[in-house]
Order: structure tokens, then C-alpha cells, then sequence
């Protein structure tokens, strides 16, 4: 299914000229030249996906547009276009909920980069749900922990760690970093928790010489996990 962009401009060329690019990048483009269209469908079927608003249109502009959408259509990703580049209007588009801001005349290969990004923070790609670690995998919907001479059932803080050590594979991780992001806190009391749980770990993934979860005294842990 095509991504479908709203698309509100009142300069008829420019408005032609984006919409014929985007389309040429297979996104379903409707176009309105009166903003005021727009107002109308919002209490019917509203089958877009994006919103790109050009600032400065005539009876409806782009911030009133911005606000009169997100009423109806809460967190629904919009885009402004301008002809001014000023803080003011950065500010204004911001503050409003835009997802992203572009000043015209802007460069179409520019704003179609800008747009499939909106597109990865609403809809990011979903997350792989069996993840090979050497010997093991790991089934994250199920918090299993699987390997040749059994398996393991994870609780959702060991399956965690795991996931978090994992963003720092092959690299160093302090402690500080992993009790402010996991444990949201960061007391003697957490700390020894930490511990146990790094601990668990390593008697979990025991039967591969392979994976190294190792402490460096005064800093935290140095993470080596073979990624099949």
C-alpha cells in the first residue's frame, strides 16, 4: 500500500512540481489548493499518512490548519513548508507538533529524505523477535532463552539487560549507564542488584566460551556476544 500524503499548497507551480516528484517516488500525493477542503474532511474519511503544509496560504494558514488536524487527528505527522526561514516560525511550527520544518524553495530529494524519516519515528520497523547469540537464541516475545542442552525462561528485567548489553555489543558499558537507563536510579542498594543480575547471566550463557560479559574493576563490563 502506497504511503498517501496531504499535501496543502496554494502556489499552483510549486504545488505541481511536489506533487509530481513525490508521486515519481511512489507516494500517493493529494493535493489541495484551498485549505479550507481540508477542514471538510476531517469529520469523514481522513486516509492520509503525512501532512505537508505549506505556512502561508490565503483564509486558512498553515499553523490554524496545523491546530484545526491534530484536534481531530491527534499525533498525526505533519511537515511545514515556508518561504521565511525565521526562528519565529521554527518556534511557532514546533510548538504546535510538527514532526519537521523545510523553507522554500527546498530541494524535493531534501524533503523526501525528511518524509520517510517522519514515516521510520511513526512507524518504526518491528523489532526482531528471535535473536541468535552464538549457541543460544532469544525469543523476546516469550522471554526464552534457548540452547542445545536446554532452555531457560527469562524474567522481563533478565531479558532487558540483555537487550541493553546487547545495543553495546563488542563494546564498554559502565555501570552508571546501564542502573540510570534500566533501573532508573543508581544506589548501592541497585548496584548489588545489578550484580546479581549480571551474575544470572553469566551462568546462563556458560555453555558458550564465546560470549563474554566481563567486569572492569571500577568502570563496568566489557560485552562480547557473537551475533549469528
Amino acid at each position: 500500500m502506497k504511503t498517501k500524503i496531504l499535501l496543502a499548497e496554494d502556489d499552483p507551480d510549486f504545488g505541481m512540481i511536489l506533487k509530481q516528484y513525490l508521486e515519481l517516488e511512489d507516494f500517493e500525493v493529494c493535493w489541495f489548493q484551498n485549505p479550507e477542503e481540508v477542514v471538510h474532511l476531517l469529520h469523514s474519511d481522513f486516509p492520509f499518512h503525512v501532512g505537508i503544509l505549506d505556512v502561508m496560504m490565503p483564509n486558512i494558514d498553515g499553523f490554524s490548519l496545523a491546530k484545526m488536524i491534530l484536534k481531530e487527528k491527534n499525533n498525526f505527522p505533519l511537515l511545514f513548508l515556508t518561504a521565511k526561514n525565521q526562528k519565529i516560525d521554527r518556534l511557532t511550527g514546533l510548538k504546535i507538533g510538527a514532526d519537521d520544518y523545510i523553507a522554500k524553495p527546498c530541494d524535493p530529494e531534501e524533503l523526501v529524505l525528511r518524509i520517510k524519516n517522519i514515516l521510520k519515528r511513526v512507524n518504526p520497523a518491528p523489532t526482531e523477535t528471535i535473536i541468535k547469540l552464538g549457541q543460544y537464541s532469544l525469543d523476546t516475545t516469550k522471554l526464552l532463552l534457548a540452547h542445545p542442552n536446554g532452555n531457560i525462561r527469562l524474567t522481563v528485567r533478565e531479558q532487558e539487560l540483555i537487550l541493553y548489553l546487547l545495543k553495546h555489543n563488542h563494546s564498554t558499558i559502565t555501570r552508571d549507564n546501564i542502573l540510570d537507563n534500566l533501573w532508573e536510579t543508581n544506589d548501592y542498594f541497585t548496584g548489588r542488584s545489578l550484580d546479581v543480575f549480571i551474575s544470572r547471566l553469566r551462568k546462563y550463557f556458560n555453555n558458550d566460551p564465546e560470549i563474554k560479559i566481563q567486569s572492569l574493576r571500577g568502570i563496568g563490563f566489557e560485552i562480547d556476544f557473537p551475533i549469528n
